[in-house]
């Protein structure tokens, strides 16, 4: 059996731990979202970066099919 250990070694935002915990892959979610890999792997691993509202809600939109309670109080201060 293959494991996989997502974010091991990396700094990760609140927004990275949250993605880690559940197994959703950035690049998945980048192609999801119709945003860059880069953003997401940005907002994964700094905890200052905080996204603009379109960004923020594309994310927590496609996010909610996983937990229909997330905000994006959870992660960022918008």
């Amino acid at each position: 059996m293959v494991e996989q250990w997502f974010g091991l070694g990396k700094k990760r935002s609140k927004f990275g731990k949250w993605l880690d915990r559940h197994g959703v892959s950035q690049s998945v979610l980048a192609d999801r979202t119709k945003l860059s890999t880069s953003t997401i792997s940005h907002l994964s691993t700094n905890k200052d970066r905080v996204p603009n509202l379109k960004t923020a809600s594309k994310i927590i939109k496609e996010l909610k099919r996983l937990d229909p309670n997330i905000k994006s109080e959870d992660f960022w201060d918008i």
